[in-house]
């Protein structure tokens, strides 16, 4: 098992556009062994210390594997819905992790 957490940074007014991206994107995950364990959108107030921007949303996804990860990331659905995702996210950052 394989885990990912991604943190999003969306474009003011660009919401619309990522939400469609995501109703595409989210559900194609399952057919590449992936899971969506968390979807947060967390607020300024939640936010303790640190140098960051606050992102607007946070995903921790799981795949059985790698390739399943890579293969979604190839996804025919999901790459004709990428355009919507580079209209409207000014940045991300993917960490990549192993439970113990």
């Amino acid at each position: 098992m394989i885990y990912f957490t991604q943190l999003i940074y969306v474009i003011p007014g660009k919401e619309a556009d990522f939400h469609a991206f995501e109703q595409i994107a989210l559900p194609a995950m399952a057919r590449y062994g992936g899971r969506l364990l968390m979807r947060l959108r967390p607020e300024r107030a939640a936010f303790i210390e640190g140098e960051s921007e606050a992102p607007y949303e946070v995903h921790l996804v799981s795949f059985d594997d790698e390739e399943g990860f890579l293969a979604f990331g190839k996804d025919k659905d999901r790459q004709q819905a990428l355009h919507l995702k580079e209209a409207s996210v000014s940045r991300s950052v993917l960490i990549k992790g192993h439970a113990r």
